[in-house]
This record gives C-alpha cells, structure tokens and sequence, in this order.
C-alpha cells in the first residue's frame, strides 16, 4: 500500500514537470462530414507551445493570448505546414473557417468540400518541426471507414492511407 502511495506520488510530480514544460506534440483531426458533403479538420495545439513558437518564430514580444493578430499569424502558419492531396497527386485546398483559445489549447478549423471518388490521402503535417525537431503531429482520419491515424515526426513529409466506403 506505502509503495502504490510513493508511485502514484511520482507519478504527480512527473506530469506537474511535464505540464509546465512544453509538450511538442500536436493534434490534427479530419473529420469526414458525409451529412454537409465536407472534410473538417481540427488542429489542436498545447497554448503554451503557441506561446513558445510565436515568439520564437515571428516576434519575441508576441502575445498570443491577448493578441488577436498573432492568433491569426499562428493559424496562418500552421495552414502553410498542413497539406492534403488525393491519391492521384491533386491538391485539395482547404479554407480558413477560425480559431479559438480553449483552456490549455488553441485549435485552428479548416474545410473544403469532399472531392468526388476519394480513395485515398496523402497528408503533410510539419507544424513545429523545423522549430523542435522532438515535435510529433498525430493526424487522427475519421468518418470514412476506421479510424486511421498517422503520425509524423522531423523526418516525414508525405504520408498517405486508404480510405473505404
């Protein structure tokens, strides 16, 4: 019982560490909306690697938190690092639909419609790596068959899955 005691009172102290550090680990989620015809992806960042970024990558006095510009520099630079291609190489442009501070988080939103005779992807992800090579970004594909997910460190530009009906 006095060691599950000690353990769990690491554990605590590990993830308080790690909690006040930055977590260089992001979320993408495309989301197949069958009901409005679209693709919604869903990009979520830790704030404080927001934080961290923006003043690392554009300006050092950035304040992300109360600087609606900066949000949008950071949305904008996050879609130039994200990119989506059918299986046949062609380009599916995705548009700016918004962003929103949500506690820890902030999460960026695009669409696009859903092109015809998808049977596949190809998804590019760097958001953060050229800054922190450790950065991982895991892309979570739902709505059209399993659940997939790929998961791309420094070293990936392009990867790609099969979708079903």
């Amino acid at each position: 019982m006095k060691t599950n005691l000690i353990i769990a009172m690491v554990l605590c102290l590990l993830v308080s560490t790690v909690a006040a550090h930055q977590q260089k680990t992001a979320v993408t989620t495309i989301s197949f909306n069958h009901r409005v015809n679209n693709i919604e992806v869903m990009h979520k960042f830790y704030l404080h690697d927001a934080e961290h970024a923006v003043r690392d990558l554009f300006d050092s006095g950035a304040d992300i938190l109360s600087s609606k510009a900066t949000q949008n520099t950071f949305a904008d630079y996050v879609q130039q690092q994200f990119a989506i291609e059918t299986n046949e190489g062609k380009s599916v442009p995705l548009s700016f639909v918004g962003l929103e501070l949500d506690g820890r988080y902030l999460w960026i939103y695009q669409e696009t419609s859903i092109p015809d005779k998808l049977s596949g992807l190809s998804i590019s992800n760097g958001a953060l790596q050229e800054l922190w090579p450790a950065q991982i970004n895991l892309v979570n594909i739902e709505g059209k068959g399993q659940l997939q997910s790929l998961l791309f460190d420094s070293s990936d530009n392009w990867l790609s899955i099969s979708l079903s009906e």
